[in-house]
């Protein structure tokens, strides 16, 4: 008895596509993925206790011990002490979220993790929301030390200096998260401070009036954040309550941090060179 022949199989239903790359810029951000990114770092960071005192002590520290170096001198304090108040939480979340992030690729941590349905935006939130809480208790604990204990004199409301300090942190955060991405390593990532950090340190305002600066600085300062979170501090220090100019202040280095993030999300590789 012959066989029939065989019917030929109806080709198959197309299946669903691919998934597309997790990191792919135009992936949408995720709350659930960036909230479960945040969770991850802060349960790292809680393993790391040399890492939660640089970020809560240190400008704790500082300013006590500047209050004490102008001993004789508290109106001394009173000018600089609000300036530094914003300035030390940028530097410390600066050089904590720079090597954190960068420990993360060199030791693989990152490439895993975005071979998951996790993007580049997620990651890079997730780190901003885990280290701004840090930034809160930081900034919430060095004000409450410079107004209500060291005797910091400010004619304004220190929620605003809060405000300020709390801002300049996630600026601090944003830039870390940024300059990660073109260091190979730890040490590399701490070289990027002298070229990042010092610059501002020098032009904001805190050691001679901008406007008294040769021109060519001046206009360099005018275009760094730091000298307006310097310019915000001050307005704090010498009025009573909002200014135009204080609210220049707060919003552009607002929109700094949340232009060096959406910076640091485009530039993020999954590893070392």
């Amino acid at each position: 008895m012959t066989t029939p022949p065989a019917t030929p199989e109806p080709p198959a239903a197309p299946g669903p596509a691919a998934p597309s790359d997790p990191s792919a810029p135009g992936r949408l951000l995720s709350p659930a993925r960036t909230t479960a990114t945040a969770a991850r770092v802060l349960c790292q960071l809680r393993h790391d206790p040399r890492t939660i005192a640089l970020l809560i002590l240190v400008p704790c520290v500082m300013l006590f011990l500047l209050r004490y170096v102008f001993d004789g001198t508290p109106r001394t304090f009173d000018s600089i002490g609000a300036s530094l108040l914003g300035i030390f939480p940028l530097i410390t979340m600066f050089l904590v979220t720079s090597i954190a992030t960068l420990r993360e690729r060199t030791s693989g941590t990152l490439e895993r993790l975005l071979a998951l349905p996790l993007g580049k935006a997620d990651l890079i939130a997730g780190y901003a929301l885990a280290f701004g809480g840090l930034a809160v208790v930081q900034s919430a604990l060095a004000t409450g030390l410079a107004v209500w204990f060291l005797g910091l004199d400010v004619t304004g409301s220190p929620w605003l200096l809060l405000l300020v300090a709390l801002l300049d942190a996630l600026l601090g955060t944003a830039l870390g998260l940024f300059v990660s991405a073109f260091a190979a390593s730890e040490f590399q990532a701490v070289q990027f401070m002298p070229a990042v950090i010092f610059p501002q340190l020098l032009l904001c305002g805190l050691f001679a009036p901008r406007d008294t600066m040769q021109p060519a600085l001046e206009a360099v300062s005018d275009v760094l954040p730091m000298s307006y979170a310097v310019d915000g501090m001050n307005e704090v220090l010498t009025h009573t309550g909002l200014t135009g100019t204080f609210v220049r202040d707060v919003l552009v280095v607002a929109g700094c941090a949340l232009l060096v993030l959406v910076v640091g999300a485009a530039t993020l590789r999954r590893h070392t060179p």
